[in-house]
């Protein structure tokens, strides 16, 4: 079976085609700057690579020049687009509507312009490219996978918040989670590599990038995750602040008289590392400025990794411990002195780094001491490689 993986954003598509009988990326791609005239395209292929800039108005035409590419007589690695068996979507808000995958079926896509509510700025973008490719390919299977299904097993006292109970039942309002795909995938792949069950495992996945998030994952289910209604929630991130002070955002709105949508902007786009540093949300750039003696590059970097490391402490609570870290993502994956500056306290829970084994990027490696109680590992994600299998079982059915 092969299976096209689609991840739309806003002014983005990014893609993969997968044979599933092995798992082997045939080709890959980026589409970037969609409805601008310099929008550009490029595909990977057997070592190979192909840009491609020119005007895409939106989203149907970069769905259609992708899949030419692929069909393409130099730069594709199929025949034609009946090869193509099913296509496997990012979604990144399922509500409550959706706790697993699903096949996108006409009800499906109302459920999903519903939950748009939640994620005005991500679902939109995901349905346009859902809708794109029923259209071109409307004999095809397509299947949903949602950023928020893997937290759908959290319990009550965990995402509910300390609001009316109403706002909960009428607007559902509750901590929903998100980064799903990837917590999934950790789960799955430090369980392989360790060569025990899952179900065996307490597990705290840090998914640490320009977007950040921990989730406890007991027994293969996640019970807490640090993400709630939106995104924003959670710790301090590339540009968003994280959790505040509740009364803050008013504060902010009436002494400097911004607007509801200002704010959003400001908490989302304005705040986070690059807020506090005034340099970058780019980890390597706060490096360089703190190395180079900037106080508020380090200081952005101090706060990032304490309340990584405090977030740590607490999920390891609601689980009643912590068998094993998993780093994954961006700054998880390559930040080496990101990963000794959060682990360094964390002694009393039995963990403690190796320094020769951490100095690792990319790659699955045990980066603990060997009489470390609470193991950790570098865990590359591959959210892509999840939605693919999740449309193939689907679509087997």
């Amino acid at each position: 079976m092969i299976v096209l993986v689609v991840n739309c954003g806003s002014s983005s598509l990014k893609y993969q085609l997968v044979n599933m009988d092995n798992e082997e990326v045939m080709a890959k791609g980026l589409v970037e700057k969609i409805t601008l005239p310099d929008a550009r395209l490029t595909h990977k292929w057997n070592g190979r690579k192909k840009e491609i800039v020119q005007p895409i108005p939106d989203h149907k035409v970069a769905v259609k020049l992708v899949l030419d590419l692929l069909t393409d007589p130099e730069a594709g690695v199929i025949k034609s687009m009946k090869e193509i068996d099913a296509v496997g979507h990012r979604v990144v808000h399922g509500g409550e509507e959706f706790a697993s995958s699903t096949l996108i079926t006409d009800e499906v896509m109302k459920a999903l312009e519903r939950c748009s509510a939640f994620a005005p700025l991500h679902n939109p973008p995901n349905i346009i490219g859902i809708k794109a490719c029923r259209a071109i390919m409307p004999e095809v299977p397509q299947v949903g996978v949602f950023d928020t299904s893997f937290h759908q097993t959290m319990p009550p006292e965990a995402y509910m918040y300390g609001l009316p109970y109403e706002l909960y039942k009428e607007d559902g309002i509750r901590r929903y989670g998100f980064h799903g795909t990837s917590h999934r995938y950790v789960a799955d792949r430090i369980a392989e590599v360790m060569g025990v069950k899952k179900e065996d495992l307490r597990i705290i996945s840090c998914h640490l990038g320009n977007g950040s998030s921990l989730a406890a994952i007991k027994g293969g289910r996640s019970i807490d995750t640090t993400m709630g209604f939106t995104p924003l929630a959670g710790m301090l991130m590339g540009t968003r602040c994280g959790d505040i002070d509740p009364a803050i955002v008013c504060t902010v709105m009436d002494k400097h008289n911004l607007s509801a949508q200002e704010m959003d902007t400001l908490m989302n786009k304005k705040s986070g590392v690059l807020g506090i540093s005034g340099v970058s949300s780019d980890f390597r750039d706060l490096g360089e400025a703190a190395a180079a003696g900037n106080e508020r590059a380090r200081l952005a970097l101090d706060m990032f990794h304490y309340q990584v490391r405090k977030l740590i402490g607490a999920l390891a609570a609601a689980m009643g411990g912590v068998d094993v870290i998993t780093f994954t993502a961006g700054v998880g994956e390559n930040g080496i002195e990101d990963r000794v500056a959060i682990c360094e306290g964390l002694e009393y829970m039995g963990a403690e780094l190796d320094a020769e084994r951490n100095n690792v990027r990319g790659k699955d490696a045990l980066i603990s001491t060997d009489d470390s109680a609470c193991k950790v590992y570098v865990i590359p994600t591959n959210e892509e490689i999840m939605i693919a299998r999740d449309t193939k079982d689907i679509v087997s059915r």
